[in-house]
């Protein structure tokens, strides 16, 4: 692997890659394995799997503050500290708040992750196939816009990221949520199959599944060939893994594609801005600037590959302005910004359930179980349109009851080793926001960064479909849990900002037609051939599964079509 730090020259690459992240990572191993010369550009500092992970082995006592939170801290930055992942084991992998501001125009927490690998180091590793069914709601149901591509289309790339990602689960045979090339799946506990029994007795259609998950369950030769081993269920992952047991840039696809020679990384780079060439017509390479130094360099390429996750992909597209594109770059359809959609996470809830007092569980397994989205699947039969996932998980208190628990002496910790009496259920919603042009982002005309950047302005909400689909789920989830005989049920409304779902999508929309949509089908931007946006941007519409896999697959997808046109010399 290469490390470009010569800030006195203008490189030339085959390809540039904005972003180090999930999709980031893909495209170039795509890339330098067809034998593209290859510069990935990544404004955080560098990441390297097994040597920069440093609290991945500590345990909770090494830690000054026992990872609890610290109110200091907690009112500096007040949006990163709502995220799960967050604490003093993970706080080096995440943006402060302190350090990079954005306009809330509307509250929106923006949880980003700056260094080499992005958030393919935080991420929750859920990874779901869409259906047939995702790919064609916008056409059938009358919002957004078509998407140019079906589930035929990127099924075959979904398999070829399975397959070296390495996705754990079971052939479920579910229409709305296709079986891919799978691992052994983890397993329901007692509780959880109790409910998988009784929704299957009260309901045709619905099916609880375990969890889908980007965890090395059973590794194969493939697996073994990046370096990876078999994940031992730590669940401390967003801390990195030293076993590479999940999927995440810097354990898979970019020492993957640094094996090829083809391979840079510059990190501490914030990408300014594409340049346009008026004269060609198209891109002509990435105006960088150095964390530290502040210094302007500019990296010239024949294709460009714009990764730089969803909300900061935007900004970059709307920043990058020309006498051709005084709107950002591809922007002729005005659209560049908008129809920013997101996953509804405010419908919860939890309850307790008698029984099973004579079995536990053992290990931490990383999902939990999931079941299907089952409104709205095949026609619209609700007041509101699409539908939602559901999770749950079902487990006993042993250690962790003792913050605050009475006692003293052995007798204390002797407790301390035995399982609460009751189990706990925890069940929340997964659901599907409708794209809408008021929901957008846009760059600030007076305000930026320390690096001279514009500020990203997000005016992002909910809207009356959201509350509709948050009622439903809060009824649906408690008959559910009393049909399987829970009690002390209670659902609630986390009333969480839009942004917490780290799931935003859209702003830089794929669709037929260059007049209401950015990308074409094959991730190009319609109006500049050479750029290619394949992270959360390009998204017309969000689904309801988790999005990362997606992701994945169209960046693949891309890569090779990019490719082959370069080959054809098309770009």
């Amino acid at each position: 692997m290469n490390f470009n730090i010569d800030a006195d020259k203008q490189i030339t690459y085959d390809a540039i890659v904005i972003g180090s992240g999930i999709s980031g990572g893909w495209a170039a191993k795509e890339l330098c394995e067809k034998g593209l010369k290859t510069l990935v550009l990544e404004r955080g500092g560098m990441v390297e799997h097994l040597k920069d992970y440093p609290t991945a082995t500590k345990g909770v006592w090494e830690f000054e503050h026992r990872l609890k939170d610290i109110p200091s801290e907690v009112e500096k930055n007040p949006i990163v500290n709502r995220c799960y992942a967050y604490s003093d084991a993970t706080k080096h992998f995440f943006v402060k708040d302190e350090h990079h501001p954005y306009i809330q125009e509307k509250p929106f927490d923006w949880i980003r992750g700056y260094q080499v690998g992005g958030k393919s180091l935080l991420w929750a590793r859920q990874t779901q196939r869409w259906s047939e069914y995702e790919f064609e709601a916008p056409a059938r149901d009358g919002f957004a816009v078509d998407w140019p591509i079906r589930y035929k289309d990127l099924a075959p790339w979904y398999s070829h990221v399975e397959r070296f990602a390495g996705i754990s689960g079971n052939k479920d045979g579910i229409k709305n949520l296709p079986d891919g090339d799978f691992l052994p799946a983890w397993e329901l506990n007692c509780v959880e199959k109790h409910i998988q029994a009784s929704v299957k007795k009260s309901y045709q259609d619905r099916q609880v599944i375990i969890g889908r998950c980007a965890h090395l369950t059973k590794p194969n030769e493939i697996h073994a060939q990046q370096g990876r081993g078999q994940c031992q269920a730590r669940s401390l992952c967003e801390r990195g893994c030293p076993y590479g047991g999940y999927f995440s840039s810097n354990s898979s696809t970019l020492p993957w594609a640094a094996k090829t020679g083809n391979l840079t990384i510059r990190p501490d780079s914030v990408v300014h801005s594409i340049i346009y060439d008026e004269k060609l017509n198209k891109a002509s390479g990435v105006r960088v600037i150095d964390t530290h130094s502040k210094e302007v360099i500019e990296y010239k390429a024949k294709i460009i590959f714009v990764n730089a996750a969803a909300l900061n992909s935007n900004l970059i597209l709307l920043n990058s302005t020309s006498n051709r594109f005084p709107n950002g770059l591809g922007n002729d359809s005005g659209v560049l910004g908008h129809y920013l959609a997101f996953h509804l996470y405010r419908g919860q809830g939890g309850a307790t359930f008698e029984g099973f007092a004579d079995q536990y569980y053992f290990g931490r397994r990383p999902t939990s179980a999931f079941m299907p989205s089952f409104r709205n699947v095949y026609k619209q039969e609700t007041d509101f349109q699409r539908g939602y996932m559901v999770a749950f998980s079902a487990g006993r208190g042993s250690w962790q009851d003792g913050f605050g628990k009475d006692g003293f002496g052995s007798d204390w910790k002797e407790s301390l080793t035995k399982p609460s009496e009751n189990w706990g259920v925890y069940i929340q919603m997964q659901g599907e926001t409708i794209p809408k042009k008021e929901n957008h982002v846009r760059l600030s005309k007076n305000k930026t960064d320390a690096w001279g950047v514009p500020q990203l302005i997000t005016s992002v909400d909910y809207d009356d479909n959201d509350l509709k689909m948050m009622k439903d789920f809060h009824v649906q989830a408690a008959e559910m849990l009393e049909k399987a005989g829970c009690k002390n049920i209670n659902m609630f409304d986390s009333k969480q900002a839009p942004g917490l779902d780290i799931h935003e999508m859209g702003g830089a929309r794929m669709g037929k037609d260059p007049k209401t949509s950015l990308l074409n089908e094959w991730n190009q931007l319609h109006a500049c051939k050479n750029v290619f946006v394949t992270d959360g941007a390009c998204m017309t519409s969000v689904g309801n599964q988790n999005p990362s896999l997606t992701f994945m697959a169209l960046t693949a997808r891309a890569a090779n079509f990019a490719i082959d046109e370069l080959k054809k010399k098309n770009l």
